[in-house]
C-alpha cells in the first residue's frame, strides 16, 4: 500500500510539473539513447566484418610476411605489405602432400591498387593477382566468360577478369568480353565478367580485376613474392596439424630455427574471429563509456530537480509526518519518485536507440552495399533499464534523505 501510495504521488507530481519532468529525463533519454546505439551498431559493425572474413571459409589459413602484428598500431603491419619472405619456392613446398598432407589447395595472392583505362575513360581499381582457384576459394563464378586457367597462369597472359563496376566505369552499355583494357600501358583482354558480388572478404569484387598472379608480378607490381598465401585444408579438425605442418615447412625453406625469429605468421578463421571480436567489443565498450558520461550529467540533473521538488514540497512533507509518516516512508516516496523520472527516460532512450540504430543500419546497407545487419540484444535493454535504474537511486537518495530528516514542526511553518 505505500509502495503503491509512492507510484500514485509520483505520478501526481510527474503530471503537476510535464515540462519540468520532461526536461529532467531528457538527460537520461540521450544517455541511454546513445549507449544502445553504440551497442547496436558495434554489434552490427561486428557482425559484417566477421561476416566478411568467413567469406574465405572455415577452413582456411592465410600466411601473411613478416612478423605478426601485435595491433593496429603495430609498425610491422606496413613491413608486411613490403615483406619478401613467401616466394614461388615457399609454394611449391606447401603444395607438396608430404609437407602439408591436410592441404587440398594453396593459392598465392599478390594485391594492389591501379588505374585502368579503356578510350577516354580512367578507373582507379583494385588489382587481385591469383589462380584459378580463386573461383573455388571465394565461391564467385563469371556471369559472361570464364576465369583465367593454369595455361593462363604458366603463360603469364594478358587476361582479365572484371567486376561489375569496372565493366560500368569503363564500358559502359558496350559488350565489355572479348574488349581490351589498359593497366600501366599494357592491354589486357576481359575474359571474363563477374556478376555483381559486394564486399567479401575485405575485397570488393564489384571493383576488382583478377589476373593471373604470374601476369600481376611481371607487368603491375614488378615483384617475385607473394603478398598472402592461402591454404585451404580438408577439415576443420585438421587445422591445428596443418599449422604444425606448415610452420615446419617453412621454417625449413627460410632456414629458421628459432620461432620468435620467423618472417612469416599464419592466422586461421577462428583466430581472426576472436582477435576481431575483441577489437570491436574494446571499441564498443570505450564509446559506450563516454556515452555514458551523459548519464552522470542526466543523474545530476535528476538530482537537481528533486531537491527542488523537496523544497516545494516542505508543507506537504510536514504535514504527512505530522499525520504518522514515517521518515523511510519520505524516504521511499521521494526515492521512488527520483526511479520513476530516470525509468522512463531509460524507456524512452530505448525505443529512440532501437528505431534510430534501425535507420542507420537501412541507410549503411544502401549507400555501402553492405550487410549491415540491425542487432539490439536483449541484454542492451536490460542494461539500458539497470542502469536508469541505477542512476535513479544514486542521484535520487541524497535529496529524498533530506525530506526524510526535516522536522515536522519546521515544515509546517515553512513558507
Amino acid at each position: 500500500m505505500k509502495v503503491k501510495y509512492g507510484f500514485q504521488s509520483a505520478l501526481r507530481a510527474m503530471r503537476a510539473h510535464k515540462s519540468r519532468s520532461l526536461l529532467t529525463i531528457l538527460g537520461i533519454t540521450i544517455g541511454i539513447l546513445s549507449i544502445i546505439m553504440v551497442m547496436s551498431l558495434g554489434k552490427g559493425a561486428e557482425g559484417l566484418i566477421l561476416s566478411q572474413i568467413q567469406g574465405l571459409g572455415s577452413k582456411s589459413i592465410i600466411i601473411s610476411p613478416g612478423r605478426q602484428p601485435k595491433g593496429l598500431t603495430d609498425p610491422s603491419i606496413l613491413d608486411s605489405l613490403s615483406n619478401q619472405s613467401l616466394t614461388d619456392r615457399d609454394l611449391i613446398l606447401l603444395s607438396k602432400k608430404s609437407n602439408v598432407p591436410d592441404a587440398v589447395d594453396t593459392m598465392p595472392i599478390v594485391v594492389g591498387v591501379a588505374t585502368a583505362s579503356r578510350e577516354n575513360q580512367n578507373y582507379r581499381l583494385t588489382i587481385i593477382g591469383a589462380t584459378q582457384l580463386i573461383s573455388k576459394i571465394y565461391d564467385i563464378q563469371p556471369s559472361l566468360g570464364n576465369f583465367f586457367t593454369d595455361d593462363d597462369v604458366r603463360g603469364r597472359n594478358s587476361v582479365v577478369v572484371i567486376g561489375s563496376k569496372v565493366e560500368e566505369k569503363l564500358f559502359g552499355s558496350t559488350p565489355a568480353l572479348g574488349q581490351q583494357i589498359r593497366i600501366k600501358g599494357r592491354n589486357f583482354r576481359v575474359i571474363g565478367i563477374l556478376p555483381k558480388k559486394g564486399q567479401l572478404s575485405f575485397i570488393n569484387f564489384d571493383e576488382t580485376v583478377a589476373m593471373p598472379h604470374t601476369t600481376a608480378q611481371q607487368y603491375i607490381f614488378g615483384a617475385k613474392y607473394f603478398h598472402h598465401i592461402v591454404v585451404q585444408v580438408d577439415s576443420e579438425q585438421n587445422i591445428p596439424q596443418a599449422v604444425k605442418d606448415i610452420n615446419i615447412t617453412l621454417r625449413n625453406s627460410h632456414g629458421i630455427t628459432d620461432p620468435a625469429k620467423d618472417d612469416f605468421y599464419l592466422q586461421t578463421q577462428a583466430e581472426i574471429t576472436s582477435m576481431v571480436s575483441t577489437i570491436t567489443n574494446v571499441l564498443t565498450l570505450f564509446l559506450g563509456s563516454i556515452a555514458a558520461i551523459s548519464l552522470i550529467v542526466g543523474g545530476i540533473g535528476i538530482m537537481n530537480i528533486m531537491l527542488v521538488s523537496v523544497t516545494e514540497r516542505t508543507r506537504e512533507i510536514g504535514l504527512r509526518k505530522a499525520l504518522g509518516a514515517t521518515d523511510s516512508n519520505i524516504l521511499s516516496q521521494f526515492l521512488i519518485e527520483s526511479v520513476m523520472l530516470t525509468a522512463v527516460g531509460g524507456l524512452a532512450g530505448i525505443l529512440l536507440g532501437a528505431t534510430f540504430s534501425l535507420l542507420v543500419s537501412v541507410i549503411l546497407t544502401k549507400i555501402l552495399g553492405v550487410n549491415w545487419a540491425f542487432n539490439l540484444s536483449l541484454s542492451a535493454i536490460i542494461l539500458g533499464l539497470g542502469v536508469a535504474g541505477l542512476i535513479g537511486l544514486v542521484f535520487g537518495l541524497y535529496p529524498a534523505r533530506r525530506a526524510s530528516l526535516k522536522s515536522p514542526i519546521e515544515a509546517l511553518r515553512y513558507e
